[in-house]
C-alpha cells in the first residue's frame, strides 16, 4: 500500500447525498483504491462512486430534495435511510467512515454513530460555510467528526478560530480540470479577439434563471449598444427549454449549449462573464476569466439572510483572494445600471480587468497545485485514520 501500511486492506463505509458528493466521492475511492490495493467499500452513492466498487444501500436520490415542501414531503424516507445507514455501519464496524458534503443527513449520521461506537474513526469531507453563516456549526461538528476535509484553502484558519474539528486542507475538485479550463495559445488569442466571447451564466436552478433572467438580458443588451459582442450561454440539458423562453425576449441573444464540452470550449476562449452567485464564480477565476456576480432571493429568505450572514461577500474568488476583486450585486443592488456598468469594464484593458486578472494568477500559489491532486491529499488523510483510528486526527502543522 505505498507508504501507508496497514494489518489488512482498509473497509470504508462512504456516504454521498447528492451528485457533487458522489462526483467527490468516487475520485476519493478511486484514489484509496490507488494507494491502497484491496480496499473495500460499503455505503450510499450515485454513478460516480458506483463506478469506482460502491453496491450502493439504497438510491442516493432518496436523499436529495431542494427546497422545504421537497425536504417535507420525503422526510418519512430520509429518517428511515438514516436509520438503516446509521444500523450497517454499526452492525460491520468500518475502519474509518467519510461522510461527503449534505451536511443536514451526514451530520445526523456522524452523531448517531459517534453516540453508539466511539471507536470508529469519522471523516467529513467538504466543510459547511461557516465562514458566511452559522458559525456554531464549527464546535458543535467536534465531538463527532475526527478531521474534516477542506476544499478551499482558508478554511483551516477559520475552523482552528471558531474551534471546530481538526481541519486538513486537500483542495477544490477543479484544481483537478485546470487543463479542461485554461486556453491553449489559439484559444487565448480568441479571447483578445474582438468581438469578445462573454459568457452567461444565470444560475443552474429554475429560480436563479427565472429571478436573473430579465436583468441580466437587459445589461447585455445595454452594453452590446456600445460593444459588439459574442455571448454564449451554458446550461443543462434539463434546464434548455427554461433557458430558451428566458431568453426569448433578450434583444441580444446567446448561443446556448447544453454539453461540457462545449461549456469548457467556451470557458476556454471567453474575455469576461455574467454569473450567477456561486461555484461556478471559482471556476471562472482558476479559468481566468474576469467577471461580474449577482444574485436575487427571495423577500423572506433575504430577511433572514441579512440577520446571519457574516462578512463582506458570498463570491468565492472574493474569498480566496483575500479582497473583493469580483463586483457582486446582491438583492437590490442587482439592478440592470449596476451589471451594465460593471460588464463594460471588463471587456478592454481596464484597472477593473486588471486588477481581477492579478488576482486570478495568484491562485495557483494560493490552492497549492504543486504535488498530490485533492483526491490523492484526501485519500492520504483517510487512510491514516483506517490505519491508526482516531488517534491519527492530529491538528495539521499551521
Amino acid at each position: 500500500m505505498s507508504d501507508v501500511a496497514a494489518t489488512h486492506p482498509p473497509r470504508v463505509f462512504i456516504v454521498a447525498g447528492e451528485e457533487s458528493g458522489d462526483q467527490l466521492g468516487g475520485a476519493l475511492m478511486e484514489a484509496l483504491a490507488a494507494r491502497a490495493p484491496g480496499a473495500t467499500f460499503r455505503g450510499v452513492g450515485g454513478g460516480r462512486m458506483a463506478g469506482a466498487g460502491l453496491h450502493s444501500l439504497y438510491p442516493m436520490e432518496d436523499l436529495t430534495a431542494i427546497g422545504i415542501a421537497a425536504v417535507l414531503g420525503k422526510l418519512p424516507t430520509i429518517l428511515r435511510r438514516l436509520r438503516e445507514t446509521v444500523e450497517a455501519v454499526l452492525a460491520d464496524p468500518p475502519d474509518v467512515l467519510v461522510l461527503v458534503d449534505a451536511p443536514d443527513f451526514t451530520h445526523r449520521v456522524a452523531a448517531r454513530v459517534r453516540a453508539r461506537n466511539r471507536d470508529i474513526p469519522i471523516v467529513k469531507y467538504v466543510s459547511p460555510t461557516v465562514w458566511v453563516w452559522r458559525p456554531g456549526r464549527a464546535p458543535a461538528m467536534r465531538p463527532y467528526v475526527d478531521a474534516l476535509l477542506a476544499l478551499l484553502p482558508f478554511e483551516p484558519e477559520v475552523h482552528r478560530r471558531l474551534g471546530g474539528p481538526p481541519t486538513f486542507y486537500v483542495g477544490h475538485p477543479l484544481l483537478e480540470r485546470l487543463d479542461a479550463l485554461r486556453p491553449d495559445a489559439n484559444e487565448a488569442a480568441r479571447r483578445r479577439a474582438d468581438p469578445p466571447l462573454v459568457l452567461v451564466l444565470p444560475g443552474s436552478r429554475r429560480r436563479e434563471i427565472v429571478r436573473l433572467g430579465v436583468d441580466f438580458g437587459a445589461a447585455l443588451a445595454a452594453v452590446g449598444r456600445r460593444h459588439e459582442m459574442e455571448l454564449v450561454l451554458p446550461t443543462l440539458p434539463r434546464l434548455e427549454g427554461l433557458v430558451r423562453e428566458t431568453i426569448a425576449d433578450w434583444p441580444l441573444k446567446p448561443r446556448v449549449v447544453t454539453s461540457e464540452r462545449e461549456k469548457l470550449a467556451a470557458f476556454r476562449s471567453a474575455r469576461a462573464a455574467l454569473a450567477a452567485s456561486g461555484t461556478v464564480t471559482l471556476e471562472l477565476a482558476l479559468a481566468g476569466i474576469p467577471h461580474v456576480a449577482a444574485y436575487r432571493i427571495g423577500w423572506l429568505e433575504a430577511q433572514i439572510g441579512r440577520r446571519v450572514l457574516k462578512g463582506t461577500t458570498v463570491i468565492l474568488a472574493n474569498l480566496v483572494a483575500g479582497e473583493n476583486v469580483v463586483p457582486e450585486f446582491l438583492q437590490e443592488y442587482c439592478t440592470v445600471p449596476a451589471l451594465t456598468d460593471a460588464l463594460g469594464k471588463l471587456l478592454s484593458d481596464t484597472p477593473e480587468r486588471a486588477r481581477q486578472e492579478a488576482a486570478f494568477a495568484s491562485f495557483d500559489g494560493i490552492f497549492g497545485i504543486a504535488g498530490p491532486s485533492p483526491s490523492e491529499r484526501a485519500a492520504e488523510v483517510v487512510l491514516r485514520l483506517a490505519r491508526d483510528g482516531r488517534a491519527a486526527a492530529l491538528p495539521p502543522p499551521v
